[in-house]
């Protein structure tokens, strides 16, 4: 299935949660980075990663927190 990551079609395979979405989109971040996940601007709990199927063409947004001011 193909799905929209931060803009980015990727495709992942049948049965992929947003677990597996993250785990592919944030491969290069350390372990510990903190970031919130929306799927189709729904907001999905970390504890509902591994829980909450993905569909073709769904638009995942994973958003890290920007400081300053």
């Amino acid at each position: 299935m193909i799905v929209v990551i931060n803009a980015q079609p990727t495709e992942l395979p049948d049965g992929a949660t947003v677990a597996d979405a993250v785990a592919r989109a944030t491969a290069d971040l350390p372990a510990n980075a903190p970031f919130a996940v929306a799927v189709n601007l729904q907001f999905v709990p970390r504890a509902q990663y591994p829980h909450t199927p993905l569909h073709d063409g769904d638009r995942i947004e994973i958003i890290a927190p920007v400081t300053g001011g």
